[in-house]
């Protein structure tokens, strides 16, 4: 009925959490769970090739594809429902699969429905969410058959779609340029062109551990974010010359074209949390 997904590269102290805390707490509704070994030499091709669970195959692949790697495991699987998962999500409650799956069915009109996230100060993912929740209102609280569910940017840290809705808009991409990328975004892109929505349910959360202080970033990831800071720059400079323009900010306030120039804004909040705590 489901199949998981994961893919790992180099972070085998928090794959056994992965495994162990998260993977292994699911119930008899998962019965497919590919792991897929992106090029890992710290022990990670050991420790898989150790797990005894049936539904768990194990695939090593010979270089680090990243994120494209998504597309071509589902590729092995054929269940109904579909979960991709970080390596870095290591804790989660007993049954939490089963949870997700009957809020997916209940929502008819959210196409990609994420776990929430523990709100753990060192992880990047909760704390960005939480900055865009608390600065930029960027999620709404909704209750939706009986449900409650935070929609606004759904990352797929833990999340789930429906095979027929993937097969639909022809599954994850693969980028042509890039190993590590937002396959997530690209989807939740595709599907809202079919009319479906992307959400968080509130009331399941999940432990995230992400960022330098639970593993150092591969060198994929790093390109990924150096060529993504050059474009923000980029586009930033624009907004700052738009918003120079006479009654320019107050239109945008007004229409909302789009979002002012955030960057050193969000560093900064982090700088103050950092002190607070």
């Amino acid at each position: 009925m489901i199949a998981v997904v994961v893919l790992t590269h180099n972070r085998v102290h928090l794959l056994r959490q992965c495994v162990e805390n998260v993977l292994l707490r699911t119930s008899s509704s998962t019965c497919e769970i590919v792991l897929w070994n992106n090029a890992s030499v710290d022990g990670t091709r050991e420790y898989l090739d150790s797990l005894p669970d049936p539904r768990i195959r194990v695939v090593h692949h010979t270089e680090n594809i990243g994120q494209n790697a998504y597309a071509r495991a589902f590729r092995l699987t054929s269940s109904e429902y579909m979960i991709e998962m970080d390596d870095d999500v290591i804790d989660a409650p007993n049954g939490w699969d089963e949870t997700l799956l009957e809020a997916f069915r209940r929502l008819p009109e959210i196409g990609y429905l994420a776990a929430n996230l523990v709100d753990d100060p060192n992880d990047s993912a909760s704390q960005y969410m939480r900055y865009l929740r608390e600065t930029k209102n960027a999620y709404t609280l909704k209750e939706i058959n009986g449900l409650r569910i935070l929609e606004g940017p759904t990352g797929g840290g833990c999340t789930m779609t429906s095979r027929e809705l993937y097969d639909r808009v022809g599954g994850f991409r693969e980028h042509k340029k890039l190993a590590y990328w937002h396959e997530d975004a690209s989807y939740v892109k595709a599907i809202g062109k079919l009319g479906y929505r992307a959400a968080f349910l509130a009331d399941l959360r999940v432990w995230h551990a992400g960022g330098r202080h639970y593993s150092a970033p591969s060198d994929e990831k790093l390109r990924f974010h150096l060529r993504q800071w050059k474009i923000d720059e980029r586009k930033d400079t624009l907004k700052r010359i738009l918003l120079r323009l006479p009654f320019a900010a107050a239109l945008n306030e007004r229409f909302r074209w789009f979002d002012p120039p955030d960057r050193k804004e969000f560093r900064a909040w982090l700088d103050a949390e950092e002190r607070r705590r």
